[in-house]
């Protein structure tokens, strides 16, 4: 018996391929000669770059980069030598938690770090980029990426304008005289889950805004200033369009890569499942496994394990998912492909005790042995 195993992150718990070894291993205490091939899986948010690099025998590479607020942060990224792809998230230089909640002011954080990260991989050879750009504490349009590579952004008296979303609000010309070379040979997927175009009600400003500490005041500025900045870029570069979908994504770095790189925007399960090439795995297996730490009714929403499921139902293999904990309402991933699900939890504890992953890990274990306990006594193994 062949088994598929791929399952997204238990966020705080249990990695991609943590989680993935522990289902092997309550497998194989009840099938010992059955395959199991455990994949990486994400969704392209947190947990993208471990799942692909260490899950694709890539390696992690750790740099110091410029943070959203401009001190130095330790930022990670993932080479996979092989292809020659850099997997970067954006968070890691430019996210939401690096900044405290007081400190919270688009005006001011500045998404420089994210291109200091993609030129450090640009110096170590790499020429494809995958990016996750989920959690951002920016609303700059990613100028600041875009300097960080060599682009200039100037005020009206030459000067680059400063970090943040305020440096939008001076901008009057832009040049690539400077950029960095190699940039032109690099290739973008950019993980983008979002619609929202770039400006205006739908826009980044007014949606994500204000979790990221903008003011109505604040919002109604940017907007204007983003707006500008945008038929400043369409002037240089024709192809630029804020109302395109995604554009508004993480503070408009995504107008940034559409706009100024070889970029395209794809959902982030489907970025994960090309590139772990799942679909060749699964079309020979006798049964796929997935899950994530929560399995809800917002995991039919473009959710990785749905992802999975939909490559298995192709070829009309059964699907079982397991997860940390599941709501009433996860009964709607039955109808998109998960045929049955079950909860890790054997007993009432707290969340820390439940999130501990020694504890995850033991539960998981457990809990897939006494499925396929049930499946041999069946006989469908």
């Amino acid at each position: 018996m062949k088994i598929v195993v791929a399952v997204d992150s238990f966020k705080g718990s249990l990695s991609s391929l943590e989680a993935g070894s522990a289902i092997s291993e309550g497998i194989h205490r009840v099938m010992d000669d059955a395959k199991v091939v455990v994949r990486p899986l994400a969704d392209g948010g947190e947990g993208t770059v471990e799942a692909l690099a260490l899950g694709m025998n890539g390696r992690i590479e750790n740099v110091k980069v410029t943070g959203p607020l401009g001190d130095m942060v330790e930022a990670s990224y993932g080479i996979i030598d092989e292809t020659q792809t850099a997997v970067i998230e954006m968070s890691a230089a430019a996210g939401i938690t690096l900044v405290a909640e007081p400190d919270r002011n688009p005006l001011n954080t500045t998404t420089y770090g994210v291109g200091e990260m993609i030129s450090d991989a640009i110096n170590k050879g790499c020429r494809n980029f995958i990016v996750g750009i989920g959690g951002s504490a920016t609303n700059d349009g990613g100028i600041g990426m875009l300097q960080a590579l060599g682009y200039s952004f100037l005020d009206a008296d030459g000067n680059q304008v400063p970090f943040g979303a305020k440096g939008l609000s001076v901008l009057h010309t832009i040049s690539d005289e400077h950029v960095t070379p190699q940039l032109k040979d690099c290739n973008f997927k950019v993980a983008c889950d979002v619609t929202n175009p770039l400006c205006g009600k739908n826009g980044c400003s007014a949606i994500y805004g204000p979790q990221k500490g903008a003011t109505p005041s604040m919002i109604a500025q940017m907007d204007e200033w983003l707006s500008d900045y945008a038929h400043l870029t369409h002037e240089k570069y024709p192809k630029a369009s804020m109302t395109q979908p995604g554009t508004g994504a993480a503070g408009g770095l995504g107008f940034a890569f559409l706009s100024y790189t070889n970029a395209v925007l794809e959902s982030g399960i489907k970025i994960v499942l090309d590139e772990t090439r799942l679909e060749s795995y699964i079309a020979d297996a006798d049964i796929v496994i997935t899950g994530e730490g929560r399995l809800d009714g917002q995991t039919i929403m473009g959710k990785a394990p749905i992802g999975v499921a939909g490559i298995a139902k192709k070829y009309q293999k059964p699907v079982i998912a397991f997860s940390g904990c599941v709501t009433e309402d996860a009964t709607a991933c039955n109808q998109h492909g998960i045929d049955a699900f079950f909860p890790i939890l054997r007993t009432v504890t707290t969340l820390d005790d439940a999130m501990c992953p020694e504890t995850a890990r033991k539960n998981m274990v457990a809990a897939v042995e006494q499925v396929f306990r049930l499946i041999k006594t069946l006989g469908l193994s």
